[in-house]
């Protein structure tokens, strides 16, 4: 990852450094995956009550953390630490400081197979038994190379011998990976898929976590927002930090949410829009105002 170093790193703009005299905008980077476009679209809306303007950006898991080290964005949503993200993190914090607020979810990931597939393979170990092999698909479809799945998978076929049992793991696109699972359960073929909570997979399928006894894919994290400290300050008024910091949702609502996204045609602010004005837990956000939010 190739974070600048602090002599290089990109100036404020003059909008942050003098704040209240031009309009309040917030340069928010998103992880281009649709459950991270759930998330971020909640915190869009929550931005939009306090009265700034969002400018919006996707990138891929690694740019976004450079953009964010060099000051062209101003937060992150959402950031999964320690485990997934924190290697990126590490690098930034190197740069500049940075701020984790809220709780957006609880992410982790995992290896999963279809509810139909035999019980006797419980964990990534069974992969290599032979009476499992037999009818395993050989391809494993994983994402971008960024993802902290991808990384844990990529380990996992070389602790577990999977590569020497003839298994292949492939770098690609959600909905490549999104592709090769459900034709595989169209045709009730035994596949496994690195995936991960929240994800809208979980509300359509019954899908089996596999054991993960060498402890390869990292655990539980957090889903934060993080945010450049030094931007934070100069935009927002301790009372609107307080907002970001009570912004707490569930591994379900997104899962939910990314569910409209990809089935139901919503576009993610559509969704985050919806589910933010029918959720009165969400007006508690704003406590600190009593209830006059800006």
């Amino acid at each position: 990852m190739g974070i600048v170093s602090k002599e290089c790193a990109y100036k404020p703009r003059k909008s942050i450094l003098m704040k209240g005299f031009l309009q309040k905008t917030i340069y928010l980077g998103i992880t281009d995956l649709t459950f991270h476009h759930a998330t971020s679209a909640v915190v869009q809306v929550v931005l939009e009550k306090m009265g700034f303007d969002v400018i919006t950006s996707y990138s891929p898991h690694v740019e976004n953390f450079e953009k964010l080290a060099m000051g062209k964005i101003d937060m992150i949503a959402s950031a999964w630490l320690p485990s997934s993200h924190g290697v990126y993190k590490e690098k930034v914090d190197k740069v500049i400081h940075t701020t984790e607020l809220g709780m957006h979810y609880e992410p982790y990931a995992l290896w999963g197979v279809p509810e139909y597939v035999s019980d006797k393979l419980v964990s990534v170990e069974d992969l290599c038994k032979p009476e499992i092999l037999d009818k395993m698909v050989m391809m494993i479809q994983g994402i971008g190379l960024g993802a902290g799945i991808t990384r844990f998978s990529m380990e996992m076929m070389k602790q577990y011998g999977l590569e020497n049992a003839g298994y292949r793991f492939y770098r690609g696109t959600q909905e490549e990976c999104i592709a090769v699972f459900e034709g595989a359960v169209k045709e009730k073929k035994w596949v496994v898929v690195p995936l991960w909570h929240p994800q809208f997979l979980h509300d359509i399928y019954k899908i089996r976590e596999l054991k993960d006894p060498k402890g390869l894919l990292g655990g539980r994290d957090r889903a934060v927002l993080l945010a450049n400290t030094e931007h934070l300050h100069a935009l927002f008024s301790k009372e609107e930090i307080v907002v970001l910091d009570n912004i707490k949702m569930t591994n379900a609502i997104i899962s939910h949410l990314d569910y409209q996204i990809n089935r139901d045609d919503k576009t993610p602010y559509q969704a985050a829009k919806e589910w933010f004005d029918n959720t009165a837990e969400c007006q508690q956000w704003f406590k600190q105002f009593q209830g006059e939010s800006k």
